[in-house]
């Protein structure tokens, strides 16, 4: 009877936005629109880092990394929630819930660390610019990025395989537009609280930790830069971090909120809010809040339209 109850689940409703059909196609649009506006936006960023060697250093290799982890991301959750939006039956399946809830947390643990790498990057390259080159080799690089893979596979590993042992045998109406993993564990038909305080305690250590050694960074930076005689370098030193501060900001005050709490799923309506945030606002903005504070990207940007005209001409 226990095996019948943990298989009788096959499929889980997504209940999304709550929204009537004309709504609902109004929707389809904006979202389809901001996605293909963060898929252009991020492959942009990767075709110019790869194709420009102007753009080959330790900086740029590890936007090009930050744009591929905001590429998943969105089209582990998009696609089948534009699907959704459009269907009479917003339904997924039990594997493609569990393996869409994996990818998403896979990736976004990933992208912590990555943006404690770029941190620690600005910080070699404000603080110590004469070891810049000795410190911050392509074999670090690597093992940098490497090392983000890894914590986040292990960090998300243990949960994963609990969750999948869980039995599902009573409703199956999860309460927002994606797989998330506070709203799946509610339905579980057996005791969560072990699961959901490792989640907690796995959260908070990913988020904070990586959020300690990018402010640590920038606190480092911060000083360095005050320190710069000339308002023109204070400045200039100052955009280039603008940008990463944007999105630190961005990332991690919504993961905290919804996250980082002892009990996730309290506040399911403001979390699908937050959750559009991060899934559609901030991987749409951030091409353009590296672009535009960046005047290497720019300039490499513009010569390659150049060329581009030149060839069609």
């Amino acid at each position: 009877m226990e095996q019948w109850n943990r298989t009788i689940v096959t499929e889980f409703i997504l209940q999304g936005f709550h929204l009537i059909p004309e709504l609902e196609i109004c929707l389809f649009v904006i979202f389809l629109l901001i996605y293909l506006l963060t898929l252009m936006g991020n492959l942009l960023i990767i075709v110019l880092v790869c194709s420009d060697h102007h753009l080959h250093m330790p900086m740029y290799y590890f936007l090009c990394n930050f744009s591929f982890l905001e590429i998943v991301i969105t089209t582990t959750v998009v696609p089948k929630m534009l699907t959704n939006l459009l269907a009479k039956k917003k339904t997924i399946s039990f594997l493609g819930c569990m393996t869409q809830s994996f990818f998403y947390f896979l990736m976004g643990t990933i992208e912590f660390f990555v943006i404690s790498a770029m941190a620690f990057d600005r910080y070699v390259a404000i603080c110590n610019p004469l070891h810049y080159s000795t410190i911050l080799r392509w074999r670090v690089c690597h093992y940098l990025i490497l090392c983000s893979w890894l914590g986040g596979f292990l960090s998300i590993s243990t949960p994963t395989v609990l969750k999948l042992q869980l039995p599902f045998c009573g409703p199956n109406v999860i309460n927002h537009f994606f797989c998330d993993s506070g709203p799946l564990i509610k339905l579980a038909c057996t005791d969560t609280r072990f699961i959901q305080l490792l989640d907690f305690f796995l959260f908070s250590f990913v988020v904070l930790s990586s959020l300690i050694l990018t402010m640590v960074s920038y606190i480092y930076i911060t000083v360095t830069i005050l320190r710069i005689p000339s308002s023109s370098g204070r400045k200039k030193a100052f955009s280039t971090c603008a940008a990463h501060l944007i999105i630190v900001a961005l990332g991690f005050g919504s993961t905290i909120f919804i996250y980082v709490t002892p009990f996730q799923g309290s506040s399911l309506g403001i979390n699908k809010l937050i959750c559009v945030l991060t899934v559609f606002v901030t991987p749409a903005l951030s091409p353009f809040i590296f672009t535009l504070k960046n005047e290497k990207v720019k300039e490499v940007l513009k010569n390659a339209i150049a060329k581009r005209l030149m060839y069609i001409c």
